[in-house]
């Protein structure tokens, strides 16, 4: 891998894009997160789409390169340098920030903290409009925690990062959107958490963010909390006490903000990938992830609502039992980072100046 100087100063007006610059977080470092990144920056499709800069450490993906014989040879940048203004290959934005050594399939400290380095760096890289939107590898929750950060996934320590006080999880195939009301918390916390007033903060930001995507009058549906949609109260009262008002605060909105429901939840999600609906908000995680991983597995992307930039990531996890072994299937990163292209080209713009 060569090292790669600063070509032009920083004027803040670069020539114009024709791909845009997608920042790509190499993950946690002892799962498959280098592996497939490097798998899925090799691919036409990526080099097609847009500028890829890996996020990580350039020594750790030289070896992963050599030990698994995948494609490597990417020019360098350092943390302490600034991007090109002109860059049209593949680069890796070396953080050189593994503090010990990493064994791939064990989860450690050493590597959690080095993970949220790279989140850290390119959320700082977008606030100085290196990079256009951000597609994130897996990255461990004890490991991070072990790191000493104390934050449940991703999803949370961007909003963090970011001063995001409205953001949500949400998940994209190829016929299937759904927003998540809650993500990673117990199931009986969850049921809490279906409230009017957080349900209609979601629909509202589903509203906006599916019109910043390039939907100009997006069609929401909110599944029910309970079978068959509480048949009239019967099996619970969450769709009459706290669903229902939500939805009829929302469409009274001057902007009329399109969303019904609820809809029973065994039904709703097909209902959508048919294409009645754009966006479906599920009121729970598994409620959610069963019928994206059952319909798109492998597919499906990670999407976080409400960050003033665009970010995406895999649908799996750092998948220790098979890190460094050459197994790890690249398609979720490969789609990952296509629609952040896509998105960010989609909304007509970079990522907007934030506070960090």
């Amino acid at each position: 891998m060569r090292q790669l100087g600063n070509s032009s100063s920083h004027s803040g007006h670069r020539p114009k894009r024709f791909l845009p610059r997608i920042g790509i977080t190499m993950g946690d470092p002892a799962g498959i997160g280098p592996e497939v990144v490097l798998k899925a920056v090799a691919e036409p499709e990526i080099r097609s789409a847009c500028v890829p800069v890996i996020i990580g450490d350039a020594q750790l993906l030289a070896h992963t390169a050599r030990t698994l014989d995948l494609q490597s040879g990417y020019d360098i940048v350092r943390k302490d340098e600034k991007l090109p203004e002109v860059l049209s290959e593949p680069v890796i934005f070396h953080l050189d920030n593994i503090g010990g050594f990493i064994e791939p399939g064990i989860e450690s400290g050493i590597a959690g903290k080095a993970a949220a380095g790279y989140i850290e760096a390119a959320v700082e890289l977008c606030a100085a409009g290196g990079i256009d939107a951000i597609a994130t590898a897996p990255i461990n929750k004890r490991a991070l925690f072990l790191g000493g950060y104390s934050f449940p996934g991703h999803t949370e320590f961007l909003a963090r990062l970011t001063g995001t006080e409205e953001y949500a999880m949400a998940f994209v195939a190829a016929n299937l959107r759904i927003v998540l009301l809650s993500t990673h918390v117990p199931l009986a916390e969850a049921i809490r958490l279906v409230e009017r007033d957080r349900i209609v903060k979601i629909i509202n930001l589903a509203h906006r963010e599916l019109i910043r995507w390039g939907i100009p009058r997006p069609r929401l549906a909110v599944a029910a909390l309970n079978p068959h949609g509480a048949e009239g109260g019967l099996f619970g009262v969450e769709e009459a006490s706290e669903i229902m008002p939500a939805i009829e605060a929302c469409r009274r909105r001057p902007d009329e903000v399109n969303v019904q429901g609820p809809f029973s939840a065994d039904t709703v999600f097909l209902r959508a990938s048919r294409g009645e609906f754009d966006a479906v908000i599920a009121c729970y995680h598994d409620q959610a992830m069963i019928p994206v991983k059952c319909l798109s597995f492998g597919e499906a992307v990670n999407v976080t609502m409400g960050l003033p930039f665009i970010r995406t990531s895999v649908d799996h996890g750092t998948a220790f039992d098979i890190a460094g072994k050459g197994l790890a299937e690249h398609s979720s990163m490969v789609a990952a980072i296509k629609l952040a292209a896509d998105l960010s080209t989609q909304a007509g713009e970079s990522c907007r100046a934030m506070e960090v």
